[in-house]
């Protein structure tokens, strides 16, 4: 098991460097850059003035002298600063943006696997039944409905028509001024319909998942025998068929912790939410390649750590796997 870990980590780092190099090249070949974002608005800007602003960003050297210099300030755990007039760490931007977003998706996660697997394992148990096909029919919804619409839908008819949630922010006028209780109510208030959104955009790819994975199990023949050695049909379903049926499911919770930062752009743009999501789409709008990259690199790091973690977990799970055999 140490010797297949190690092989796993060690793999990590190659990895990442290839993807900070695509990502740093396409980045700087997308359209407009941030001396033209700054300056599209001051026609009196002269051309002197844009390149003095391109050599202070470091814009005029060869592009792989840009990444080599990034990627030695990444060395020691520096984003570098923001290309936004204010100039500040792009890791100090970060650290402010980021609780905001982790608790956000950390809720959204855990209200998705709740709910998402009890509503897989209902309906592969009753499969074909009217639960089954109310359940499907949920889920085609889920799967048509674009998550930006369903939150102004949702914005409009509880915020705006019946003014029973807030619909932007986080914190209400005068918030300051209230009871902790009443401080507590109303950031809960601010996170009812973000998180519901969140929510209900996973919940019915990942409920349909679980039916799945669950159907196949149930086909097995151990679960025949199961039930032939007169089993109740609890201890069949949730001590047989469910361990081996979440081992699908434990590589899309791994592949679901980049999403804790980066999974919240629509979102956190639509309600206003000053998350790491917001951040990171002024960043792309200004063209603030340090602020971008920064991101981008955690969301990798993340992307990588989550892929280690379920190779972890079906090593764990299924010793074929950390013996390398099968």
């Amino acid at each position: 098991m140490v010797n297949y870990l190690i092989k796993r980590i060690i793999m990590l780092f190659p990895l990442l460097l290839g993807i900070t190099l695509i990502t740093f090249t396409v980045i700087h070949l997308a359209p407009g850059e941030p001396v033209e974002m700054q300056t599209a608005m001051s026609p009196k800007v002269s051309a002197a003035s844009r390149a003095r602003l391109r050599e202070f960003y470091g814009l005029d050297k060869p592009l792989h002298v840009q990444y080599l210099r990034w990627l030695g300030h990444l060395a020691h755990l520096d984003f570098g600063r923001s290309f936004a007039p204010d100039n500040r760490p792009v890791t100090d931007k970060i650290v402010e943006r980021i609780p905001i977003t982790l608790k956000l998706n950390v809720i959204a996660l855990i209200l998705e696997f709740g709910l998402a697997i009890p509503i897989g394992i209902l309906a592969a148990v009753h499969r074909d039944s009217l639960l089954d096909r109310g359940i499907s029919v949920f889920v085609f919804v889920g799967f048509a409905v674009p998550t930006f619409w369903l939150a102004l839908l949702c914005m409009y008819i509880f915020g705006v028509k019946y003014s029973l949630l807030p619909i932007s922010g986080l914190h209400s006028l005068g918030y300051e001024r209230l009871s902790a209780f009443g401080r507590f109510w109303d950031f809960t208030k601010h996170l009812i319909l973000p998180i519901s959104i969140a929510t209900f955009g996973s919940l019915a790819g990942l409920s349909r998942y679980m039916r799945s994975t669950m159907l196949e199990v149930l086909s097995q023949d151990y679960i025949t025998t199961a039930r032939a050695k007169g089993l109740r049909e609890r201890v069949v379903i949730y001590k047989h068929a469910l361990k081996n049926a979440l081992l699908p499911v434990i590589t899309l919770l791994g592949f679901s912790l980049p999403g804790l930062i980066g999974g919240s752009v629509i979102f956190e743009t639509i309600f206003a939410i000053p998350g790491m999501g917001q951040l990171f789409y002024q960043g792309v709008m200004a063209r603030d390649y340090p602020l971008v990259m920064g991101i981008l690199v955690i969301g990798a790091c993340l992307t990588l750590v989550g892929n280690l973690l379920a190779d972890v977990c079906y090593a764990v799970a299924d010793p074929r796997i950390r013996h390398g055999r099968g």
